[in-house]
């Protein structure tokens, strides 16, 4: 949940049957296919290594994370 938050997702608490969700900072219609950037975080998940995995892949793969990450990896290059 660190690198989400780092990537300026937001985490929200409660939410019925998940521990929360996370929201990505954009919300863009065209990020994953068309679908909303909206994860649940369940509390007790069967193999919590691969969920964190699962978590961070989520934001990894958002188009707006992607964008951002390319966007300051040229700013270093210059």
């Amino acid at each position: 949940m660190r690198h989400a938050e780092f990537h300026g997702w937001r985490i929200v608490a409660g939410g019925g049957h998940c521990w929360g969700k996370m929201y990505c900072p954009l919300n863009d219609a065209d990020c994953r296919c068309g679908e909303l950037c909206v994860t649940s975080i369940w509390s007790t998940p069967k193999n919590p290594g691969n969920f964190a995995r699962q978590l961070r892949r989520v934001v990894d793969n958002c188009t707006g994370t992607r964008n951002t990450d390319t966007a300051v990896k040229a700013g270093k290059e210059q």
